[in-house]
């Protein structure tokens, strides 16, 4: 799988480690910023990865910032992403199962290390579960469009 993976200075670290994880695992891994614990703006980082997901250069992207919050808000500014901001396995799960989000968004300050690696794991081991999901997913795109629901 293409991942795209991105963060702003806060989440540096804890995507280095994720870039390793990934790699291991065999997925093919675009990093998107930042480099360094030098402060940065987030909304560059998430706007660049979740364009790389609705451009089709990766299937998924994983974003960090402090609380996951900054990047999901960002992320989901861009037509067609489904960004989910989560800090708990469940959440993960419900996520791809339910909504069939295409970004994860982590909180460095929020999750360890550890956590963050199973909440990883969960979201991409998981499927989106379609049926009566799918016709919500839907009602999300079309709220992009300005449609009534």
């Amino acid at each position: 799988m293409k991942i795209a993976v991105a963060s702003d200075h806060v989440g540096w670290k804890d995507k280095t480690r994720l870039i390793e994880r990934l790699e291991a695992l065999g997925h093919d891994v675009t990093d998107f910023g930042t480099d360094s614990e030098e402060s940065t703006d987030y909304p560059d980082y998430a706007a660049k990865a979740a364009r790389a997901v609705t451009q089709g250069k990766c299937d998924q992207a994983v974003l960090i910032c402090g609380t996951g919050i900054g990047m999901s808000m960002a992320a989901n500014k861009i037509r067609g992403i489904r960004a989910a901001a989560c800090q708990t396995v469940d959440a993960a799960r419900f996520s791809r199962a339910h909504n069939n989000a295409n970004v994860l968004c982590l909180g460095a300050r929020l999750s360890s290390p550890a956590t963050m690696r199973e909440i990883v794991d969960t979201w991409l081991a998981t499927n989106f579960d379609g049926g009566r999901h799918a016709r919500r997913v839907d009602k999300i795109s079309a709220l992009e469009e300005n449609k009534e629901v």
